[in-house]
């Protein structure tokens, strides 16, 4: 490991400098989604790529699901995903790590409903939507688990974030579990029910996490530990000084134009970001500690439950392989 971190602050350093990594030389496709996280600054005002020095092509999807189709197809080498469709792709036998941490479901993501539901009882007989084998689904069902509803006692549809916002508005479901920009949409005339954090203490703790290829990583581990510590960065700015953040700053108005919604809108789904800190990361709380580490653990939890809702048809021994500190390692003995 120290070799390893050693080798890697030397890249680094040398990233400084002109010349480490020409656009024409050095490229990725990362893909993003939707949602309430700092580093989608350096995505709209292309810092990202600059202070990389590499070519990036930053793609959007709408689901965790999408992005892992377009990594197994080859087209994808990093992505930001859920727990749930990492879960179940990786119980297929896709080669792929979580590296980064890029936020723990709070309040982010909810399970709004029609002002009439009063509790999650309620939910019987009712329609409701979330994006496919996102860990809104996964937590959807979760809470249907837990409340003794059997998916034939309710309608359970998977659809893409803008479809659920669009059979909203026109009356066709009673719920949807999402996450931001589709969460404020919701909320206009809908209620919360159920915060993904809640959902989380009542047993189904999810998180959304950087991955990458296998190969990608073997081949390029100077630049992942380099992105990590520049995606660190975002959040620790942003936590220094929520203000500069605020709903007339130009930083929410560059994620806006990104991903939707109004800076203003924007600026208060910051406030709903849960991020660990580096030490955290590489810890057994999260990447770190093999078998111990939340992510082995929340995975291995989540394959099971996906398979008795027979979205996978197998669960591994382990997912401890699937847990990577290495690079936050390296980007927090740069800072």
């Amino acid at each position: 490991m120290r070799k390893l971190i050693s080798a890697a602050l030397v890249a680094l350093a040398a990233a400084a400098s002109p010349g480490m990594a020409h656009a024409d030389e050095k490229k990725v496709v990362i893909a993003y989604q939707t949602g309430a996280n700092p580093y989608n600054l350096g995505i709209a005002n292309g810092d990202l790529a600059k202070k990389t020095g590499w070519n990036i092509e930053f793609r959007r999807f709408n689901s965790g699901a999408d992005i892992f189709a377009a990594i197994a197809s080859g087209d994808v080498q990093i992505g930001d995903v859920g727990s749930s469709p990492f879960s179940a792709a990786v119980s297929k036998g896709l080669d792929v790590k979580a590296f980064y941490i890029s936020s723990v479901s709070r309040d982010g993501e909810a399970l709004v409903v029609r002002p009439e539901i009063k509790s999650p009882a309620d939910l019987r007989g009712k329609k409701l939507a979330a994006a496919p084998v996102s860990t809104d689904h996964y937590q959807l069902l979760a809470v249907l688990k837990q409340e003794g509803i059997s998916e034939k006692e309710t309608q359970v549809i998977a659809i893409p974030q803008p479809e659920i916002v669009a059979a909203w508005k026109r009356g066709d479901i009673d719920g949807g579990f999402v996450w931001d920009p589709a969460l404020s949409e919701l909320k206009k005339n809908g209620k919360v029910l159920l915060t993904a954090g809640q959902v989380a203490d009542r047993g189904a703790p999810t998180f959304s996490a950087l991955v990458v290829t296998g190969a990608f990583a073997k081949a390029n581990p100077e630049f992942l530990g380099q992105y990590v510590r520049l995606i660190d960065g975002y959040n620790q700015a942003y936590l220094s000084n929520p203000a500069a953040w605020g709903p007339e700053s130009e930083s929410a108005k560059l994620i806006a134009k990104l991903q939707g919604g109004t800076p203003a809108e924007n600026s208060e789904q910051l406030k709903t970001t849960v991020v660990p800190p580096l030490d955290q990361q590489v810890s057994d709380k999260w990447l770190g500690g093999g078998e111990k580490s939340a992510v082995a653990k929340i995975l291995k939890d989540t394959a099971s439950f996906l398979k008795d809702q027979h979205k996978i048809t197998s669960v591994k021994d382990s997912y401890a392989a699937f847990a990577d500190p290495q690079y936050a390692a390296v980007a927090k003995a740069s800072n």
